[in-house]
């Protein structure tokens, strides 16, 4: 960041309440003198390391973390360069409490605890208004949205969704290094089908159902042509859709515009990673595993996805990564004879070739049959369902493979698959685990078993910042791709002997910046990038990420 001054034309009153700008008890003296500060502020002035102590000072003694969640998003309306240079510094503490977990519970109470208002809000009422409103934002680094209807697993949320996409830009800054003036949360505010919502008297979201899908798709049309006119720099990341309308807007619109979504492609390439970290502690190879995915949401047909386009990477034929993948929902194993199929889940389906084989039910082939027929090394259950994995299917795991990979992956913890500790101790200390949300390490048979979390701010931040810096005709399977595998080269082998499957998350920022470089090189062998590329990408990150401190203010 430069440390050229900044001229401003904002004075007293009014330079306190932008939060853009103000440094609080910060401003020097002569600061105070030019830009109408005297006796505005009490007479001592604060480094900023002073004003990070009381701040943590304060943060720690709230009781509890939704009070905390609350002190934090002040903070960020007051003061972003402080907000900023806490949430930097103290990452591993606080991630979890403007992102997962605790912005799940914010935006539950969204309405009761509303204070100030961040982002835009669009609705079908002012969505005539799209080139108006985005006019201040054009340039505009980096957009998260939601139509807030799959929010985490707590589904439909209404305009209280916005916090995610709040929480998002957060880590985009903290650990991507975007400039929180690049960054905007919006809320497509398309109405509510929670009835509790509409009955609430202080619901302060569009008080009707939402939108029937025409209305609704001519909606999400004007919104992409507004942000294409007057964004024509940002990244769009889709947030928190329901599986079909997620995956109805990625496909029509990723190639109109840089955009992908984090559910889908985000979760993705962060088990991509974990998978390699996790083959890598077992010594095996990625094109040699059968894998067993446990939901067929969002998330779990854009894990199998990844997973059959990094097979396809390592050499597999596209047939050849499509029979290794198996993906289950509530009807048994998909398969491309199922009738009524929906077309999103078409894409990871088996061919009933592959099973015919087995001694399993054709009509409802089982997860336990296909661990039993295939002998697959690796299970992810991503079903959003407490025991959805039990102990005989880890037990049947662990016959036909040595080191049994499980992830348990679904969130909050209260909806976990299976028990980290349980799949342990079922598999004799054998298995390979690794999490969605954060468990305690457990002491077994003489050994600690650590369990990483797999966590989507590993990726999302860099492969914000390597499309924008790239300027991207648009996001790429293979970019995606280059991004899981950038994290798991950012393992050091003392962390994976040490238990882990994913770089220690005190390592988010150095770890975004390598994604965002391999984003970049694998958006150049695309030729897919607006801009010349630097012949060193990791230094232009590093040399670009911003940097939470105070800079010095001349009057304008």
């Amino acid at each position: 960041m430069s440390d050229e001054p900044v001229r401003v034309t904002q004075r007293g009153h009014d330079l306190l309440r932008n939060p853009g700008l103000n440094k609080g008890s910060a401003f020097s003296m002569s600061e105070r003198r030019e830009l109408g500060l005297i006796g505005l502020l009490p007479p001592c002035v604060c480094t900023l390391d002073t004003q990070i102590e009381r701040v943590l000072e304060n943060l720690r003694s709230e009781a509890t973390p939704l009070d905390k969640y609350i002190y934090l998003r002040l903070l960020q309306d007051r003061n972003e360069t402080l907000f900023h240079a806490v949430l930097a510094e103290n990452l591993v503490e606080l991630a979890p409490i403007v992102y997962t977990p605790t912005v799940g519970e914010a935006v539950r109470h969204f309405s009761h605890i509303f204070r100030t208002s961040r982002g835009l809000y669009i609705t079908p009422e002012n969505i005539g208004d799209i080139d108006q409103m985005l006019a201040p934002f054009d340039e505009t680094g980096i957009i998260v949205c939601t139509d807030n209807e799959g929010i985490l697993g707590i589904g439909d949320q209404g305009v209280g969704g916005i916090g995610i996409p709040i929480g998002k830009l957060a880590l985009y800054v903290a650990a991507g290094g975007f400039n929180p003036s690049a960054c905007l949360p919006i809320s497509l505010d398309v109405g509510t089908d929670n009835e509790e919502l509409l009955a609430d008297p202080l619901y302060i979201g569009m008080r009707r159902h939402r939108l029937a899908r025409e209305e609704y798709e001519q909606f999400i049309e004007a919104f992409v042509q507004g942000v294409r006119r007057s964004c024509p720099r940002a990244v769009l990341q889709w947030e928190d859709f329901s599986r079909d309308r997620a995956w109805g807007n990625l496909e029509r619109y990723r190639d109109q515009l840089p955009s992908f979504n984090d559910d889908i492609q985000g979760t993705a390439a962060v088990v991509l990673a974990g998978l390699l970290g996790a083959l890598r502690r077992a010594g095996r190879d990625l094109a040699d595993e059968r894998v067993c995915i446990l939901g067929a949401g969002a998330a779990g047909v854009g894990v199998a996805s990844g997973i059959m386009a990094a097979m396809v990477a390592v050499g597999l034929s596209e047939e050849e990564a499509n029979a290794r993948v198996y993906v289950f929902d509530t009807h048994g194993l998909v398969m491309t004879d199922r009738e009524g199929l929906a077309d999103y889940k078409m894409r990871v389906a088996t061919d009933p070739e592959v099973v015919c084989s087995w001694d399993a039910s054709p009509d409802h082939t089982s997860l336990q049959e296909v661990i039993e027929a295939a002998q697959p090394g690796v299970l992810i259950g991503l079903s959003g369902h407490a025991g959805a994995i039990d102990q005989e299917m880890v037990r049947a795991m662990a016959v036909g493979c040595d080191d049994p990979i499980v992830f348990v992956l679904s969130n909050p913890s209260g909806n976990v698959d299976a028990h980290p500790h349980d799949v342990v101790r079922w598999s004799d200390g054998r298995a390979i685990v690794a999490v969605g949300s954060p468990f305690e390490p457990l002491e077994h048979a003489g050994r600690t078993h650590r369990f990483s979390q797999v966590n989507n701010f590993y990726v999302f931040p860099g492969i914000g910042a390597g499309a924008y810096l790239c300027a991207a005709e648009r996001i790429t399977d293979q970019m995606l791709v280059a991004a899981g595998m950038a994290v798991h080269e950012a393992l050091a082998d003392e962390d994976l002997e040490g238990g882990l499957v994913l770089p220690p998350p005190e390592e988010l920022r150095p770890v975004a910046a390598r994604v965002a470089a391999a984003v970049i090189r694998a958006c150049d062998a695309q030729s897919l990038c607006g801009i010349a590329v630097p012949d060193d990408p990791e230094r232009t990150v590093a040399d670009w990420q911003f940097a939470p401190r105070y800079r010095p203010y001349v009057p304008a």
